[in-house]
């Protein structure tokens, strides 16, 4: 199962246009992208909200899990349906209207999700 999570997450993988990328790398700045705005995907549309909730649904299954800020990382723990998602801390980029987290601390897979 945990490969086809896997799979399910590389998905997001999809490369980002030719944009400046914006580092985000505190609490503040990651909040005044995603406060009060939904990050998708085919499949996927999660709220990660200011009191460290995540919450949505990813390819038919809720998304629940918390998140905070550590040192310039998004660390976050999640549970996609029954299958819980290992704690992982990530880089964070924005380019234009998209958010690019990298996991590991920024040496892993990445996860690209539009900000609507």
């Amino acid at each position: 199962m945990r490969r086809h999570i896997a799979l399910a997450f590389a998905l997001l993988a999809t490369p980002l246009a030719a944009e400046q990328r914006q580092a985000v790398t505190d609490r503040a700045s990651f909040l005044s992208i995603v406060d009060g705005r939904a990050l998708t995907h085919i499949g996927v549309n999660l709220i990660v909200s200011p009191d460290g909730r995540i919450t949505g649904r990813a390819f038919g299954r809720p998304v629940t899990g918390e998140w905070t800020w550590q040192a310039r990382y998004f660390c976050r723990s999640m549970q996609w349906g029954n299958e819980p998602l290992e704690y992982n801390c990530q880089t964070v980029d924005k380019f234009g209207n998209k958010l690019r987290f990298k996991s590991d601390r920024g040496t892993g897979e990445e996860a690209n999700l539009r900000i609507k």
